[in-house]
């Protein structure tokens, strides 16, 4: 899915009948309200105020139900059909604990599970069960199949865990809900300091009662007037008279929302409230700004805030090449002759080379050569690329064709056998392009903290092919953000999956 097709180039954007862009907005949603409950990453202590061994039990029972009740089942089964005590059972055991182990448990904390809905937890349980079952199947074909493999058990086993998993974990977390979620089991909440972090945080305590954060007021020497505040959100006074409302009012937890450019501020608040109990926590505005896989973390025992990341860090860069290579070397070996059959009949039906070689922006910014397969009669390769547009004369009737299916887009698996590219990302932008819209859309270069990708986000919803007006490209741009900030291998197959009825879709391939 091209975001710039192969077309001819100018070296300047003025040339008559081409489309500039055209300076418009983009209204962008605010980050903090995207996929709540699946974003939370709440730690037990500032959820649960009293009863905190109680927590620790459910905790534990959370994290160990889904391997207890996989294992279980398979041992019910066993014995009733007799084979648990064969010496292949004890071995199918073992394979079947580390997977569940690993395979089972939540992305998110046990915490988090609270305030997710019950069909987000039932669904993420069947998929990751699905997972589990299909690498059971490829340990089973690369041994050989033992006895073990009983069809009928398996079977058996494979529909009765999720039935009798799922209720059981929803069941679980409402009795922690009935038992933990309790406002005597609560805490009383100040912020100090009124900005987007502590306003939206406050509301989402308010959307989430089961969390038991009552959240007092705010605390903020600017007056409500200059502030523009809600009536909703209570200011109870400037930031010197927060000590004694702490003390006076028996409050749990503060958090202190004052910007970083504001640090000796926070630190004479800090040593103002030494001479209480209450729980601190600094929630840094740079969280809610425009940043990108923010984290608190440490280097060398130093804390430090990530503002601006790469989603792919660690085992997690690591898990999305190896998925780019197998699908990648599994499609080029299954479209070669696909492939060589196109190169063909492009080089019979028009003068030039099968190939078209153009540099785009990849990693970090860096110019790289991507391939596709030549729809135009023209090659060139600088300056503004003038995109295809509907009935363009450069387009040959044979690169209409390959356009209206993506077909000109399967050389750049190559590319991601390179390493230049991946199956999934931001799509990767003509040189030109980039040194435009950089100019224009703010956060635009941002995107290139990732590897460029065939399809990507933007391309699913709605943001494929050319983009002759500027929101277009602030559309795309948009979900090409949005990608890095919620980035999963299973965004990634997802994506995979929905792009597959949208090259069938024809009104946006020109």
């Amino acid at each position: 899915m091209s975001a710039v097709p192969d077309s001819a180039v100018r070296s300047t954007a003025s040339r008559a009948g081409s489309p500039k862009p055209q300076l418009s907005t983009v209204k962008r949603p605010d980050p903090l309200l995207r996929q709540e409950a699946a974003t939370y990453d709440i730690t037990p202590p500032l959820l649960f105020k009293r009863q905190s061994a109680l927590a620790a039990i459910y905790f534990s029972l959370r994290a160990a139900a889904p391997a207890a009740v996989s294992i279980l089942t398979l041992y019910v089964l066993a014995e009733l059909t007799g084979t648990a005590a064969t010496k292949y059972f004890s071995a199918l055991t073992i394979v079947v604990t580390v997977l569940s182990i690993t395979l089972l448990q939540s992305p998110r904390t046990p915490a988090a599970e609270l305030i997710t809905a019950r069909r987000v937890i039932a669904s993420g349980l069947l998929l990751r069960w699905c997972a589990l079952l299909l690498a059971l199947l490829a340990i089973g074909f690369l041994a050989g199949y033992p006895p073990t493999y009983s069809p009928p058990v398996i079977l058996l086993w494979a529909i009765a865990t999720p039935a009798l998993l799922i209720p059981s974990i929803l069941v679980l977390d409402e009795i922690a809900r009935r038992m933990l979620c309790r406002p005597n089991n609560g805490r009383k909440v100040v912020f100090a300091g009124y900005n987007a972090a502590s306003r939206q945080l406050a509301e989402r305590f308010s959307r989430h009662a089961e969390l038991g954060m009552t959240v007092q007021g705010f605390f903020e020497d600017r007056s409500a007037e200059r502030l523009d505040a809600p009536l909703k959100q209570r200011l109870l006074g400037p930031l010197s008279q927060l000590p004694d409302f702490i003390k006076k009012n028996d409050i749990d937890v503060i958090f202190i929302a004052l910007p970083l450019r504001h640090i000796r501020r926070v630190q004479d608040l800090l040593g103002a409230l030494g001479d209480t109990t209450v729980s601190l926590y600094y929630l840094p505005d740079v969280l809610v700004s425009d940043q990108f896989q923010a984290r608190v973390g440490e280097i060398l025992g130093v804390p430090v805030i990530a503002m601006r990341e790469s989603p792919f860090y660690g085992y997690r860069g690591a898990a999305k090449r190896l998925m780019d290579l197998v699908i990648s070397a599994t499609a080029l070996l299954v479209t070669a002759p696909l492939l060589l059959a196109i190169a063909a009949a492009i080089r019979v039906t028009s003068k030039g080379p099968a190939l078209f070689r153009q540099r785009r922006y990849g990693l970090d910014g860096r110019e790289i050569v991507i391939y596709k397969f030549r729809t135009m009669t023209v090659t060139e390769d600088a300056g503004w690329v003038d995109q295809a547009r509907p009935n363009d004369v450069r387009v040959t009737a044979l690169g209409r064709f390959l356009r209206r299916g993506s077909l000109d887009e399967l050389p750049q698996l190559i590319n991601v056998l390179q390493g230049r590219m991946s199956l999934v990302g931001p799509r990767p932008h003509a040189v030109g392009h980039n040194e435009a819209y950089r100019r224009l859309i703010k956060g635009y270069m941002v995107r290139h903290k990732v590897p460029p990708g065939i399809t990507g986000l933007a391309q699913i919803n709605g943001f494929r092919g050319a983009t002759p007006r500027l929101q277009d490209m602030q559309g795309r741009v948009h979900y090409d953000l949005e990608y890095m900030r919620n980035w999963s291998l299973w965004l990634d197959l997802k994506i995979l999956f929905l792009t597959v009825p949208k090259l069938f879709k024809t009104d946006q391939a020109h």
